[in-house]
């Protein structure tokens, strides 16, 4: 036979005694100031809070990646057949994907709480590298004059990082103590390696070099692999940029939150129970 609960009087007349000394004008202004500080706060910026930060840029990184060494691995396999060769060198241009896909994670995670210029320069880098695998797959793209060409594409990929690197430091130059945040300067440092990466394999392309003499460095490192692993190295520097970038985003949001009037006061309840 079940024994029932006894209830606790004293617990109750404790808890009665309680409501009674408790300010509740107080209590009910303090719940109304919490409603309208999270109301002034961006809806992008409250779903990021309560919502884990999305990986998507990082798989699509490492499928480009994957896309391009398939690509060039498929290409050289038949380097040794002329006629199949001439087809599957256009399969060589995977590398263009890689590009354009390394930009992902740190356009992404910089512009996270600003979708119109993240999605501004995640098309502009996918639409160029759209158009240089075009290009590639043109027959008359593989005659040697259109050499420069298509290594001006490749130039003009690389380079394009440059202006989400300008219109970030532009973004955080009203807050100095960002320039001086380790996240924000190790991601600067990556992208500004990145570039140079992606700039120095497009020279080497349009070059052709390095144009040695002997054996080993003429088979062993010739312009292709050459210029292959300066575009791996680049999109790895660009995977790192990522990863310094996402782990910053836990700064930006605070930024952001304390911006808005009544901040100060909540921002730890509002905020911090979200990580």
């Amino acid at each position: 036979m079940k024994v029932p609960k006894v209830v606790d009087l004293e617990a109750l007349q404790q808890i009665s005694d309680a409501l009674k000394k408790a300010d509740l004008h107080k209590l009910q202004s303090d719940i109304l100031t919490s409603f309208l500080f999270q109301k002034s706060i961006d809806s992008q910026v409250l779903q990021g809070m309560r919502e884990p930060i999305t990986r998507w840029p990082f798989f699509r990184l490492l499928g480009g990646a994957m896309f391009c060494l398939l690509a060039s691995s498929t290409c050289h396999s038949f380097r040794a057949t002329l006629n199949a060769y001439r087809i599957s060198a256009q399969s060589d241009y995977g590398i263009a994907a890689l590009i354009a896909t390394s930009f992902y994670p740190p356009v992404y995670y910089s512009f996270m709480c600003d979708p119109f210029f993240c999605n501004l320069y995640l098309g502009s880098i996918t639409s160029l590298g759209i158009t240089t695998i075009l290009f590639s797959l043109l027959p008359m793209f593989q005659r040697p004059e259109f050499r420069k060409i298509r290594a001006s594409l490749f130039f003009g990929m690389g380079m394009s990082g440059v202006a989400p690197i300008l219109h970030k430091l532009i973004l955080f130059w009203q807050q100095p103590e960002a320039l001086t945040q380790p996240w924000f300067q190790s991601g600067a440092l990556y992208e500004i390696l990145m570039g140079v990466l992606y700039g120095v394999g497009a020279l080497v392309y349009a070059a052709r070099v390095p144009a040695v003499d002997a054996w080993e460095i003429r088979h062993c490192w010739q312009q292709p692999p050459t210029f292959h692993v300066l575009v791996v190295a680049g999109a790895v520097t660009h995977y790192q940029a990522g990863l310094v970038y996402l782990g910053g985003q836990k700064w930006m949001l605070k930024e952001q939150i304390l911006d808005k009037p009544m901040a100060k006061e909540h921002y730890s309840t509002l905020l911090w129970s979200y990580f």
